[in-house]
């Protein structure tokens, strides 16, 4: 009796076309059951869709815009000729123009961020501080027994991770916005170390925030984005970095965010 064969790692092509449901059947249980039995493949596609995500809120509000009026009046004047070949042509076009607004909407976005990152001097930085994050976020949360290093009963939380990432770490009390302190872990953070502080509610939902301490030239400006079902606030203030992270609404998240921002010694929020 042959020994039964090793499955055959999908290609990227076909884990993209799951992801985007092009595939079916037996093919998509193959790479469903392939990324059940892969964690790292799978976070990959979640990572995927997280960026398509982002990319997707980006370009909104250029597909929220009117139609330019000259374009309109010109659609208006041509005869309506209700045949195949027209109808073809009419599809064809609407293909082309989108295409064109999407190709002007990323060119457009990408000059911005380019600016963006030219003036701050880290903003590819920043980008890859908010990934962790959330990267961060979706390993330990989930953990039943060891989500975090040290608990939130332990004196020394505080105290030892201020040392190890050299920025002053304070425990927000965050129960008015109904959630408790479970604990902290330190982390590694690229080239440094960062701390992740979790909260709980009586739920059983978490949050965590992220502190790090930011390279020079790090935008200092509050922001908040998604990533799939998280939402993340995050902002630099008194030299110190911080990512707000959960699978909250964005106004649940910002009073959280504000509480944080006001016992770090800053103002509110706008």
């Amino acid at each position: 009796m042959n020994p039964p064969r090793s499955p055959v790692a999908p290609t990227d092509e076909q884990l993209s076309a799951c992801l985007d449901g092009e595939l079916q059947g037996a093919e998509r249980e193959t790479v469903e059951a392939w990324l059940r039995e892969h964690p790292d493949d799978a976070a990959r596609v979640r990572q995927w869709a997280a960026d398509a995500e982002a990319l997707r809120l980006r370009l909104a509000p250029w597909l929220d815009e009117p139609v330019p009026a000259s374009l309109r009046s010109a659609v208006q004047r041509r005869p309506v000729v209700a045949t195949r070949w027209a109808l073809a042509a009419s599809a064809a076009g609407l293909l082309l123009l989108g295409a064109a607004l999407g190709g002007a909407g990323v060119w457009q976005w990408q000059q911005q961020r380019g600016a963006v990152e030219a003036r701050a001097g880290a903003g590819a930085m920043t980008a890859g501080w908010v990934q962790r994050a959330a990267a961060a976020h979706a390993v330990y949360v989930p953990e039943p027994r060891h989500a975090v290093e040290v608990g939130a009963q332990e004196e020394h939380l505080a105290r030892w991770l201020t040392r190890r990432i050299d920025v002053p770490v304070k425990l927000f009390d965050l129960r008015e916005q109904g959630f408790e302190l479970v604990g902290g872990r330190l982390l590694p953070d690229g080239g440094g170390k960062s701390a992740q502080l979790m909260y709980q509610d009586t739920q059983g939902l978490r949050v965590t925030v992220y502190l790090r301490k930011p390279e020079a030239g790090t935008p200092a400006a509050f922001r908040y984005e998604r990533q799939g079902e998280l939402g993340l606030f995050y902002w630099v203030e008194s030299g110190a970095g911080y990512a707000l992270v959960g699978a909250l609404p964005r106004e649940q998240l910002l009073a959280l965010a504000e509480a944080i921002y006001r016992q770090g010694g800053g103002k509110a929020l706008r």
